[in-house]
């Protein structure tokens, strides 16, 4: 099954992730399918940068984001 996820990124204490297609069983920062965005908590508000173009053919083809990444896409979204 193909999942969109978070990958970290970033250094201790400062995270950033990339929005990501894995595999699920790949662990959390292995092999990727593709990137499809970013998401930075650390600025004021969050920034986040997705290829809404990207997400909804994975969707489509199958891919199930996660609870966080699907609250991210619809936050996004507005």
């Amino acid at each position: 099954m193909v999942k969109i996820r978070l990958q970290r990124v970033g250094k201790k204490k400062a995270p950033f992730y990339h929005i990501v297609v894995a595999d699920s069983r790949s662990p959390r920062d292995g092999k990727i399918v593709e990137k499809i965005g970013t998401y930075n908590p650390m600025t004021e508000p969050a920034t986040i940068v997705l290829d809404n173009d990207k997400v909804a053919t994975w969707i489509k083809n199958g891919a199930k984001p996660t609870d966080t990444v699907k609250a991210l896409i619809e936050k996004a979204a507005k």
